[in-house]
């Protein structure tokens, strides 16, 4: 199986526009102005050879980078260059694809060199979208996804049970793919901090500390194991959000009130659109200058706009009095249809 990640993509489109940045440090985040609060969506490899990367805030990258070109957010350009490449990858011989975003997907297929069959693939998306792509090849899904980042930018590489431990085994934990920051420093507590110690690790021993389901699948993770199959059935969402980065904190209840009854507005046009009700809700919260906390609840499922709006404005009543708050946001979880109940899990999630 091959695991493709488009390189820089969000930037490369960006590029194919206004081919005069070629070559040039870009950022891409906000509205495109360093002034105002927003993030980093992305970066130029020249950018980010200065250090900025994806969710900094806008002005400090700017800062690092004074003549870098700043774009604003364009979704609609993304996801149009996006479905383009999908296509492109269905297009190839023989191949399952499963897409995992904008800028990536795994692509199963029956080949005797997989390296061709890969170079094939990177030149078919450059010739239609000229776009360059990094391609892992792996026994499974895990080790496809690793390698990709030692093919970068536009190569290809192989990581298969033979050689994940020479590659992979004295490399720090969080270079595995769903092991970040804080979950290997709740593996250096247990005295782990490669993944040859990872893989090493009896399952039972990980799950006082990250439960039955988690511990096991942490120590799956350090071996490399897992999924050996590409699954192509239609990704579906388990819920929508919305957030927003306020220009100037907000310090009354009123404006926070207001503030909540925008967000469910607006995620609820998300999930009519579905057609699924509402069974859970999460509210996320930015206290300024930049600690987050989130407020979660499970709720009968319901399509009712009037209840979903008043359990949203409860779960603000959990926000603290008096703190400034410079981002708010909403995520509504969905019941999931009989199909994807039964067994088939999404791959995109939330917060």
């Amino acid at each position: 199986m091959l695991h493709v990640d488009l390189d820089q993509f969000i930037a490369a489109v960006e590029v194919l526009r206004r081919p005069e940045l070629a070559g040039k440090p870009i950022i891409v985040g906000g509205r495109g102005d360093p002034t105002e609060r927003a993030v980093v969506s992305t970066a130029s490899y020249e950018a980010r050879e200065f250090g900025v990367g994806s969710g900094m805030p806008l002005r400090i990258a700017a800062r690092k980078v004074p003549d870098a070109v700043i774009l604003p957010v364009d979704q609609e350009a993304y996801l149009a260059a996006s479905e383009t490449v999908m296509a492109v990858l269905r297009k190839q011989p023989g191949a399952t694809v499963q897409v995992l975003g904008w800028d990536e997907a795994f692509v199963g297929v029956e080949t005797d060199n997989p390296e061709d069959y890969a170079r094939n693939l990177q030149a078919a998306v450059l010739e239609e979208t000229r776009l360059h792509c990094s391609v892992g090849i792996g026994d499974t899904l895990v080790r496809a996804k690793v390698a990709t980042g030692f093919g970068k930018p536009a190569g290809v590489f192989r990581l298969t049970a033979a050689n994940w431990l020479d590659v992979m085994g004295g490399r720090p934990t969080r270079e595995l793919w769903g092991v970040g920051t804080k979950v290997s420093a709740r593996l250096v507590k247990l005295g782990i901090t490669t993944v040859a110690q990872l893989a090493a690790a009896d399952p039972q021993d990980l799950v006082p500390e990250f439960g039955p389901r988690m511990g096991p699948w942490y120590a799956e993770l350090g071996r490399g194991d897992g999924s050996g199959t590409v699954d192509d059935t239609p990704w579906v969402a388990r819920g929508h959000s919305r957030e927003t980065t306020f220009q100037q904190d907000l310090t009354e209840p009123g404006q926070v009130e207001d503030a909540v009854r925008e967000l469910t507005a607006r995620v609820l046009e998300d999930v009519v659109a579905e057609g699924r009700p509402v069974v859970g809700l999460t509210l996320k919260v930015r206290y300024a200058p930049f600690v987050t906390k989130t407020h979660a609840r499970k709720v009968p499922e319901t399509f009712d706009k009037g209840d979903i709006l008043a359990r949203a404005l409860d779960l603000a009543t959990a926000i603290e009095a008096g703190r400034p708050i410079r981002l708010l946001g909403l995520r509504a979880e969905m019941a999931m249809p009989d199909d994807a109940r039964k067994g088939h899990t999404p791959t995109r999630g939330g917060w």
